[in-house]
């Protein structure tokens, strides 16, 4: 049987462009602008996430390392077994809180592993003690690059705008997109990105809990280099009862779904690592192509398990709103990596620190569960 051969994590691989603090700079200030209007845009009383803006829930979790993994997967958070407690934040992935018709079917989790110790890649809060993930239940992301995001995220945030205007609406923002807002002819990159973005349309209907997600973009592994995901434990699946949802039968079908199942039974994800084995073939710049398997299978490292809880109450929106959450709150030896991924860094901090200001909360790392729910039970 073949050696599979690993490609080893060097800085060189990331290909950060000269110009890239300036860029970040920019998306930062776009994402302030928007973050104050927020509340207007999705008629709230509060301030939003610029993306993933309307949660479905927020669950008390518990994840666990997994023992005797071979030494490639045994790396930084997976270098030893242990179990944690942990929180789950499922959500919308739009900048908008509206109807589940109007948001589109791209979903996130978020999940927050509390106290694993070490240090943490983000300077403020280097002792919080916390690992974190950030996943979306499609493989690949729309956009390449800095330079790119630069004008995409402008399009992201006013998509709804966009598509209220029909036909003519939809093909303006096509328009603005392969040109980059008409600063450019279009080309091959703006294509590849709206292909992407044309792909989420895939996207199924359905329970939340059933979809597989996905970091999208590459992490360090280590010595290694690779790609995130979490999958639903066949068996915990089948318990699933509302499966397929029919986003016309009211304004918010995925939420109320989510809660009741939950509030039924205990549900499980297997947390993965795809580990790279060539980078022309599984590339760490381009987001848009999606790592075969068949070069890499994604392997376990670890479990999420969600026990049966009641989260119908109003307190679980105040805890959703609350938690913050970034794929940099992580050990030095897991971050995002490449250059579009280290973005994310300033963006996410930015987005976090100033809703928080403007919705009047503190912004403070939780060391426990009880810290986030108080004493109510998950049963």
């Amino acid at each position: 049987m073949a050696t599979i051969s690993y490609v080893k994590y060097r800085p060189e691989v990331e290909n950060i462009k000269p110009g890239f603090d300036q860029k970040e700079k920019v998306i930062t200030e776009d994402i302030k602008k928007y973050i104050h209007q927020s509340s207007e845009k999705s008629k709230t009383s509060y301030a939003t996430r610029d993306a993933h803006a309307k949660g479905y829930a927020a669950l008390k979790a518990q994840f666990e390392v997994l023992g005797n993994l071979p030494a490639e997967l045994a790396q930084g958070l997976y270098a030893w077994p242990g179990k944690y407690e942990a929180v789950v934040r499922f959500s919308n992935g739009s900048a908008r809180v509206t109807s589940d018709k109007n948001s589109g079917k791209a979903m996130g989790i978020a999940i927050k592993v509390l106290g694993v110790g070490g240090s943490c890649t983000l300077e403020d809060e280097a002792e919080c003690g916390n690992f974190d993930y950030n996943m979306i239940n499609w493989p690949v992301f729309f956009c390449n690059s800095a330079d790119h995001y630069r004008y995409i995220d402008k399009l992201f945030l006013k998509v709804n705008d966009y598509f209220a205007k029909g036909t003519l609406g939809r093909l303006k923002f096509m328009y603005h997109w392969l040109t980059g807002i008409g600063t450019f002819f279009p080309n091959k990159q703006s294509w590849k990105e709206f292909r992407a973005f044309s792909s989420f349309q895939k996207i199924k209907p359905e329970n939340t809990l059933l979809h597989t997600f996905y970091s999208m973009g590459a992490v360090r592994h280590g010595d290694y280099i690779a790609k995130l995901r979490a999958a639903p434990v066949h068996a915990y699946a089948q318990k699933v009862n509302r499966r397929t949802l029919d986003v016309d039968a009211a304004d918010q079908v995925f939420g109320p779904a989510l809660i009741a199942e939950i509030k039924e039974h205990d549900y499980a994800f297997d947390i993965q690592v795809q580990l790279c084995t060539d980078l022309k073939q599984m590339p760490v710049n381009d987001l848009t192509k999606e790592w075969a398997e068949e070069l890499s299978p994604y392997r376990n490292v670890a479990r999420l398990y969600i026990p049966r809880q009641d989260v119908s109450g109003t307190e679980n929106f105040e805890v959703m709103e609350h938690l913050s959450f970034t794929p940099f709150r992580c050990f030095k030896e897991n971050e995002p990596i490449g250059e579009l991924q280290r973005t994310r860094k300033e963006a996410y901090r930015t987005s976090s620190t100033l809703r928080h200001q403007l919705n009047s909360t503190k912004r403070k790392e939780p060391q426990n569960l009880n810290e986030i729910f108080g004493n109510g039970t998950t049963a």
